[in-house]
């Protein structure tokens, strides 16, 4: 009897330390889930949390455009930027007025030519003979100061001014004074506005002295065209010159002012 019981004893002693020991893994695997449960929920409600925060500071205050680039330089630049010479700064703009100077002179001295050949009206002879005598003298100017800074100059006409030259050469008795005067008159108001900025601007005292030279010949060239009576003043606005119809009675040519630079 005391055999049995003991076995007894001993059987539910090992019985009980099996469901002992499977409580205790169940526990700890449930311990273990609910640690890897908590700081899962916890950091979607803080995200959750975060993210109407962020959508209402956005929706209130919404993050400004980007700033567009500046514009950038004058189209006119050839490139080679600021210059150094023994004159002073070359600019880009100073370039161009002398290359402009230069251009003005390969179209306007044998627009002058013709007139003085072909032209009936004393006032357009006249105006001939100045745009002949004022471009003879910047030519030679300008030469030496492309020279003198090393600027390159053209040899011909610009398209444009070949394509006035050859309406010119088309062009027949009143038609033609009044097409060449403006025309002429059209160049020298679209070139006076440069010459009168780079005279004002320029730091370089040949490109200065030159822009002084052309100021006063363009002026004088502007002057003498308009004493001829046939500019058409509402077609020196933008767009194809054209020339002015012949009216039965052209008001009559104010004499001239000679203006041309003393040499």
């Amino acid at each position: 009897m005391l055999s049995i019981r003991r076995t007894n004893v001993g059987g539910m002693s090992v019985a009980s330390r099996h469901v002992m020991g499977t409580g205790i893994v169940i526990g700890a695997l449930a311990l273990t889930l609910i640690a890897l449960l908590i700081p899962v929920r916890s950091f979607g409600g803080a995200a959750a949390t975060a993210a109407p925060a962020a959508g209402s500071a956005l929706g209130s205050s919404p993050a400004p455009a980007p700033a567009p680039a500046p514009a950038s330089a004058s189209g006119d630049d050839d490139g080679a930027g600021l210059m150094n010479t023994a004159f002073g700064p070359l600019t880009p703009q100073d370039r161009e007025f002398v290359r402009k100077v230069r251009l003005a002179g390969l179209w306007e001295l044998p627009a002058g030519r013709q007139a003085q050949e072909r032209g009936t009206r004393a006032s357009v002879r006249t105006a001939g003979e100045h745009l002949v005598e004022g471009h003879a003298e910047l030519d030679r100017r300008v030469l030496e100061v492309g020279q003198a800074l090393g600027v390159e100059l053209p040899d011909r006409p610009s398209g444009q001014q070949q394509a006035w030259l050859d309406q010119l050469d088309r062009a027949q008795g009143a038609t033609y004074e009044r097409l060449f005067v403006q025309l002429l008159r059209r160049a020298h108001g679209k070139v006076f506005t440069l010459v009168a900025q780079v005279r004002a601007q320029t730091r370089n005292s040949v490109v200065r002295e030159l822009a002084t030279d052309a100021n006063a010949t363009v002026l004088d060239h502007i002057a003498v065209l308009e004493a001829s009576g046939l500019v058409d003043f509402e077609g020196l606005a933008d767009g194809p010159p054209t020339a002015v119809p012949p009216t039965a009675a052209p008001p009559a040519a104010a004499p001239p002012t000679d203006i041309r630079p003393r040499k």
